[in-house]
């Protein structure tokens, strides 16, 4: 077996599995269940670090470069190894790349915009959450309720940061980091999309001028060029002499 043969028919089964993490982290920090449905979510995640684990051990026994692999795919162990990095797994299908594959450049910009709504979205979340578990038991901590952590989450990542809500816990500070430079991935993705389509527009527009202005400059340089030549003529049959033909030149210069 191969890896690409391995990764074709696991990457669906870690899409739920990585579906079934964020949802018992949801539930687990959120409503906070009692037990035994405490345990039972606690044991969800647990199963889902084992499909993560099992998944990149054969990756990584398939692969022919191993220590190659290890360090082109750190999403990977570190969905592994950071619990939180899991619910990434389900941008997984849907990279860049396959987004931008076959398709005009409208129909690419369009899936790239929703791309990094739906990344951007995920991520606000997903660290909002980790973010809460974090710190709502912590001393001093101002940050207590999925809603100010969602608040806290959305003003970082635009960069605007109040400073009303703020982490106070280490692992918080991280999230806040973790966050704070994937706002910067995804604000440049939407510049960049943006950018692209003003550049496509503005060529689109000049392309459709152009016909017409040429056709414009061509009269123009046909009329420039008859009243030249008409001026040439003049001059070289003197200045006494005007346009009329030879024929009626004839008859003016007949004694009367």
């Amino acid at each position: 077996m191969t890896q690409e043969t391995w990764q074709k028919y696991s990457e669906w089964p870690l899409v739920a599995a990585a579906f079934l993490f964020l949802a018992a982290y949801s539930i687990l920090v959120i409503a906070e269940p009692p037990e035994p449905y405490a345990a039972a979510l606690a044991f969800v995640m647990g199963s889902t670090w084992l499909a993560f684990g099992v998944d990149y051990m054969v990756k990584l026994l398939l692969a022919p470069q191993r220590g190659r692999w290890v360090v082109r795919h750190p999403l990977d162990l570190l969905m592994v190894v950071l619990p939180v990095a899991r619910p990434l797994r389900l941008l997984r299908p849907f990279t860049l790349r396959r987004v931008m594959e076959r398709a005009p450049g409208t129909a690419i910009r369009t899936r790239v915009m929703a791309y990094v709504i739906f990344s951007a979205v995920l991520l606000i979340y997903t660290v909002a959450l980790s973010t809460l578990h974090f710190e709502k038991n912590a001393p001093n901590a101002n940050i207590t309720s999925m809603g100010d952590s969602l608040w806290w989450a959305m003003v970082t990542i635009t960069t605007i940061g109040y400073g009303d809500f703020y982490p106070v816990t280490i692992p918080g500070r991280w999230a806040a980091a973790a966050l704070m430079v994937g706002g910067i991935a995804v604000l440049g993705m939407v510049t960049a999309s943006v950018s692209s389509w003003l550049v496509e527009s503005v060529s689109a527009a000049t392309a459709a001028r152009r016909p017409a202005d040429e056709l414009n400059g061509s009269k123009e340089l046909d009329r420039l060029t008859a009243e030249i030549n008409r001026l040439r003529d003049q001059l070289a049959r003197g200045p006494g002499e005007s346009d009329s033909s030879p024929a009626d030149r004839g008859r003016r210069e007949e004694p009367r």
